[in-house]
């Protein structure tokens, strides 16, 4: 197990069951794309999302130099223990804008660049002040935060994975088999409408995480570890290294030529454009997320198979993987 903090990193042996959880943190693993878990309280998101930094490759020395400049900017020392390990920030959902993206009379980074080369957890996403949710669309996009102040401006990285997680309503329990909903349609309606659509739109993984069964919690221990599933995850990133790009940072320009798909593939993606009405941004992100797929599988082109559980991790496509709908 990787060290995280002086401390031996959470493994993901400990998860049990969420076999669909299980694969879409790997793939956000290998690809560097951003994921939202939604699901009823006690589903473990929070445990799979701080499993994610011990799947990671390890730190190259630029990237822990990156890291360590933006922690000392922030109150100017270094923990000498945190050298070299991905960091892993969680702010509470009060957290102000200035808190989450940096600001101040004396600019100091925010959450967004102390988790840069790392992950930023945010629990309970409905949670937190719109005006703090609209200012990570920027930093999400353009990869660092730029505060101007009348003596001047800073800019401070912001390369970070991004992982969510939310209650399908303000009760929890919505769609939830084992416990009745005491929300109205219109109450769930408002409390999902609180992630605007833009923000909602740049997760390129979107699941919805079950509440395992009694016997999975009591069975044997046969999980795969950390260990297991980053090598895998390994792997996939070194064929991205030679592309140039993280599948999840693919440029516009580039993506048909790197995404190459068998013909059943592409029109695998066609077809269900045209049914669930998917945006040419909608579509880039299947693509990126389904190239992650095809370089887990050591694959030159997306296969169909690749191409279909891309689809079946965005919820348009009315798949098990949608947050929760009012009358669930």
């Amino acid at each position: 197990r990787r060290r995280t903090g002086g401390a031996k990193a959470p493994d993901l042996a400990d998860v049990r069951g969420q076999p669909l959880a299980r694969r879409a943190l790997e793939i956000a693993a290998s690809g560097g794309h951003d994921i939202l878990m939604a699901g009823p309280p006690g589903t473990g998101k929070s445990m799979l999302a701080r499993r994610l930094p011990g799947l990671l490759p390890p730190m190259r020395r630029r990237e822990a130099l990156e890291t360590a400049l933006v922690a000392s900017a922030r109150n100017g020392r270094f923990e000498v223990d945190s050298w070299g390990v991905r960091p892993f920030r969680s702010p509470h959902h009060t957290a102000t804008v200035p808190a989450l993206v940096g600001g101040g009379n004396i600019p100091r980074p925010g959450e967004v660049s102390l988790a840069h080369r790392g992950v930023l957890f945010m629990d309970e996403l409905p949670e937190f002040p719109r005006s703090a949710l609209d200012a990570l669309r920027q930093p999400l996009e353009d990869r660092r935060v730029t505060i101007v102040r009348a003596r001047g401006c800073l800019t401070f990285p912001a390369d970070f994975q991004l992982v969510a997680a939310m209650n399908p309503c303000p009760c929890g329990y919505s769609g939830d088999p084992a416990y009745s909903c005491r929300c109205t349609p219109d109450a769930v309606r408002r409390y999902q409408g609180r992630v605007s659509g833009p923000l909602m739109d740049r997760f390129d993984i979107r699941i919805h995480v079950v509440r395992p069964g009694a016997t999975v919690l009591s069975g044997s221990d046969d999980e795969e570890t950390s260990e297991t599933v980053g090598r895998r995850v390994r792997r996939a990133r070194a064929r991205q290294r030679r592309r140039r790009f993280l599948n999840a940072r693919l440029p516009a320009d580039s993506l048909l030529d790197i995404c190459r798909t068998d013909p059943e593939a592409l029109e695998l993606l066609r077809t269900s454009a045209e049914r669930f009405h998917l945006s040419a941004r909608a579509c880039h992100r299947v693509l990126r997320v389904a190239r992650t797929i095809a370089d887990l599988a050591d694959k030159v082109e997306i296969a169909k198979e690749d191409m279909s559980e891309a689809l079946a991790m965005r919820p348009e496509t009315g798949t098990c993987s949608r947050v929760a709908r009012p009358g669930d």
